[in-house]
């Protein structure tokens, strides 16, 4: 996964409409996984990307646009020390 931008992007969500934002969200391919939390933000997606500048494009015109959304908070992946594979029941 050389020269790719991994970042978590944490998402306050209108939760009227919670499951309208999740089926929009899986339309975005680089939105590799998609989790519904509980705790200070709504969603959690994890984004895998080829540059800053594409990370950039997605969130401004796909993720953004998204009716519901009303504010992210998105961390970048600086270094993984470890990445097991977790198969999660939907």
């Amino acid at each position: 996964m050389a020269d790719r931008v991994l970042a978590f992007v944490d998402l306050f969500v209108d939760s009227q409409i919670m499951d309208e934002v999740v089926s929009s969200l899986k339309e975005i391919k680089n939105a590799v996984q998609i989790y519904e939390v509980t705790g200070e933000f709504d969603i959690i997606v994890l984004v895998n990307v080829s540059s800053i500048e594409e990370f950039r494009d997605m969130l401004k015109n796909r993720i953004m646009k998204i009716n519901g959304i009303k504010s992210t908070v998105t961390s970048i992946v600086l270094k993984s020390h470890r990445n097991h594979t977790l198969e999660v029941p939907e």
